[in-house]
């Protein structure tokens, strides 16, 4: 009577237990389904990790940088407007503007002083309606030496001559400038992805480097992506 009874009893224990695992792996099942339901269907702030956006090139082998130069050669700026880099003609134009204005101001002054010197060197006496007469008044009364006039002479014509070519020589600058961006940008393809990360790092010196503060010094590793 007893053995039936315990053969009974393992027969419930096991049917009990057999159910308890179906229902576990069916509750299982459904969780993996919502689970890839809602990644299907991924809301800003779910859990589910993005999808990243495959790069895209954007190559311009149709740019010339022959057409940069000769658009820079005959405006400045033109060159890096077909450039598509707009932004530096402000800098260039702010630029040669200065070296322009430094020639019409030390020009002025090249036309005074060359009048001076002409009166200092020939020893003439100007009228009062001649030509920066209350300048060759002012520097005779104050005694300047004739020698000062000579030397503020050339220093105007050295410095406007140096404005001049700082002209030619900026012009010829943002030509080449130009010339080297068309360059890169016909050689070369550049993505959506460009990005930079900086992280800290140590730096393993030699041995007969070290120092008594270690073997190693401190450095920023920097890693471009493109």
């Amino acid at each position: 009577m007893y053995k039936y009874l315990l053969i009974i009893g393992f027969a419930m224990v096991f049917a009990f237990t057999a159910k308890a695992q179906q229902q576990h792996v069916d509750t299982a099942s459904v969780t993996k389904k919502d689970t890839l339901k809602k990644a299907s269907h991924t809301a800003p702030g779910s859990f589910a990790p993005k999808i990243k956006k495959e790069k895209e090139y954007h190559p311009d082998s149709t740019h010339s940088p022959r057409k940069a130069v000769l658009h820079s050669l005959m405006i400045p700026g033109w060159g890096q407007l077909y450039n598509h880099r707009w932004w530096k003609v402000p800098i260039i134009y702010g630029g040669i503007g200065l070296l322009t204005s430094a020639v019409i101001f030390n020009e002025r002054y090249y036309k005074q002083f060359d009048v001076l010197a002409h009166y200092y060197r020939n020893g003439v006496t100007p009228g009062v309606n001649d030509k920066y007469y209350a300048e060759w008044k002012a520097y005779t009364d104050a005694q300047v030496p004739a020698q000062n006039i000579y030397d503020a002479l050339d220093g105007y014509r050295r410095n406007r001559d140096l404005s001049i070519l700082g002209i030619l020589g900026a012009w010829g600058i943002q030509t080449v400038e130009a010339y080297i961006d068309a360059k890169f940008i016909n050689a070369y393809t550049v993505d959506n992805n460009f990005s930079m990360r900086v992280t800290p790092g140590l730096i393993n010196q030699p041995l007969y480097a070290q120092s008594s503060l270690g073997g190693y010094i401190p450095a920023v590793k920097v890693t471009f992506t493109f």
